[in-house]
């Protein structure tokens, strides 16, 4: 996933969040810092939002039911993904280890990948449940298990 797509996601789900929520244009342009005439022309679909505005909108509401089908989960650590491509980066939070949204992909020596089943992106945990990497490319993360589990 691309951020484009990312982003394209956030603007079609933008006034059903809106309205789970119950808040009016007005107060859902002042949360994400835009005017109300930008947040109706996204609605309409004559506008986009920013890269920054969609994070917004994702991490803010990260508890909604609507962000969390669109993503199958956690939408912040999709966008985490996209921003963060390629690089290793070790999460310190654990993770609660893949067992709604995620398929057991392949495991070795105490890690393993994974495959969200929405966005489809994966990621390594360790045997805690802590995350080491992330990518929408399964070569990249069986390149990157190896890695992992070859100086162990």
């Amino acid at each position: 996933m691309e951020r484009s797509e990312f982003i394209s996601i956030m603007n079609h789900k933008l006034k059903l969040i809106r309205t789970e929520t119950c808040l009016t244009q007005e107060k859902m342009a002042d949360v994400l810092g835009l005017s109300k005439k930008t947040l109706v022309e996204i609605e309409k679909g004559r506008s986009s939002l920013t890269w920054s505005a969609a994070i917004a909108l994702a991490v803010i509401f990260a508890d909604s039911d609507i962000v969390s089908d669109a993503f199958g989960g956690d939408a912040t650590e999709v966008a985490r993904v996209i921003a963060l491509s390629g690089l290793d980066v070790r999460m310190p939070q654990r993770t609660m280890g893949g067992h709604i949204w995620w398929q057991n992909i392949k495991e070795a020596k105490g890690y393993k990948i994974q495959q969200n089943l929405i966005s489809r992106h994966y990621r390594i945990l360790d045997a805690e449940d802590h995350r080491y990497f992330s990518t929408f490319e399964r070569a990249e993360a069986d390149r990157r298990l190896k890695e992992l589990t070859s100086g162990s």
